[in-house]
């Protein structure tokens, strides 16, 4: 077997721990990896890109040929398509949706994550939302790891052990806050990637699973919400899911039938329909 991998962001977003925790589940397994330096600006906020290679026999370049990745793991969108045309005919890609603005031009951001919902096979998570949820931002990185981790070939228990290694001299509460993290973000990937397969739209999946709690949407939930995304509310429940007022739900079916029962609610009511039916 063989994954190569790139990783991507800027300055500052933990590509570093990314790689860590996947370096030492390779060794666990008994696998070869080879990792080429962190490349791009020295300061926090610059693009950054890393090179990773996993394989059962022995590598003879820490470079990933173009054509050839199988992955593209990134924490920031507009970052994740500059390696596009590394990415072979059946690789991903998994991003998160936030950007990091730091440039004056910064491209439109729907934009952005439009042209990589165009790629056959991709996962776009909101990872800082996520990783906040979990009980710090800066776990986005393991977020996002989370979502990526049915593409690398490895134990999730052997995942999760780099997490703990890579974290241990921070102590168990910054432990816990990540492995929270990682399995947030393995639910959410998931969970997007079924909204996908059932026909709802990328913007909507992407939004939908940035609030559902854990990032866990039931499988008995989904053609309830895609009822929801193509009947008249659709727009203003995704509206409603896109912005920052609020809080967050439970994935299960009854959230999404409360907005189906509930006849022609205003848009001022969703919020009461959505919140209240997610208590026990």
């Amino acid at each position: 077997m063989e994954t190569n991998i790139i990783l991507a962001g800027v300055g500052g977003q933990g590509i570093v721990s990314i790689s860590y925790v996947i370096d030492m589940a390779s060794l666990e397994r008994g696998l070869l990896f080879k990792q080429a330096e962190v490349h791009g600006m020295s300061q926090r906020g610059g693009a950054v890109q890393s090179h990773l290679r996993v394989s059962d026999m022995p590598l003879h370049s820490d470079l990933v040929p173009k054509g050839r990745c199988d992955i593209i793991v990134s924490i920031e969108p507009l970052e994740s398509l500059r390696y596009v045309e590394f990415l072979s005919p059946t690789g991903t890609v998994v991003s998160a949706t936030e950007p990091f603005i730091n440039i004056p031009d910064y491209a439109d951001v729907e934009r952005i994550l439009d042209a990589i919902a165009a790629l056959p096979s991709h996962t776009l998570i909101p990872a800082e939302k996520l990783a906040r949820a979990a009980g710090s931002a800066r776990a986005a990185n393991m977020v996002i790891l989370g979502a990526a981790s049915p593409y690398l070939s490895l134990p999730e228990e052997l995942l999760e052990k780099g997490i703990l290694d890579a974290f241990r001299a921070k102590g168990e509460k910054i432990q816990a806050t990540n492995i929270a993290a990682f399995r947030s973000g393995k639910a959410a990937g998931a969970a997007y990637r079924a909204c996908l397969a059932a026909g709802i739209p990328s913007r909507a999946a992407r939004v939908l699973v940035g609030r559902v709690d854990g990032g866990v949407l039931h499988d008995d939930a989904i053609s309830r919400w895609k009822a929801v995304f193509d009947g008249p509310l659709g727009n203003s429940v995704r509206e409603l899911l896109a912005s920052s007022a609020h809080g967050r739900f439970a994935g299960r079916p009854e959230v999404p039938a409360a907005v189906l029962n509930a006849g022609s609610p205003t848009p001022d009511q969703l919020p009461a329909l959505l919140f209240q039916a997610s208590k026990p």
